[in-house]
């Protein structure tokens, strides 16, 4: 039986088979990180990649991510099998954008063009 993540590799995608290997796998976080992929909530931006979790959104480097889980738990959370589906996928969003810029100076909600601060 070959590796998972080379079976998505060598795909491009998610076959029925592989979600349920990585269901399989990696239990919860697994069928986790399928909804952040059918949900397209993966990011890239220049610096990092992030993914939108349940109430917040994580960065995402390699084996390391931001969210609780990781830290408490340690190993693969949701987030970084989502990432790494992702990026052997393509399906993420990419963003044009360092997301320390973005985390310094966010869009506003109010649906205007103004910053925060710049009236």
């Amino acid at each position: 039986m070959s590796d998972i993540w080379e079976e998505i590799e060598a795909q491009k995608r998610l076959t029925p088979m592989i979600r349920e290997r990585i269901s399989q796998a990696y239990g919860t976080r697994g069928d986790n990180a399928l909804r952040i992929i059918d949900g397209h909530r993966v990011k890239k931006y220049l610096d990092f990649f992030v993914v939108v979790g349940k109430n917040d959104e994580y960065i995402v480097e390699e084996e390391f991510c931001t969210c609780d889980d990781f830290r408490y738990r340690g190993g693969r959370c949701s987030h970084i099998l989502a990432q790494k589906i992702a990026l052997l996928t393509g399906d993420y969003e990419p963003v044009d954008l360092w997301y320390q810029e973005y985390l310094r100076d966010p869009p506003c909600d109010d649906n205007t063009n103004d910053r925060p601060g710049t009236k």
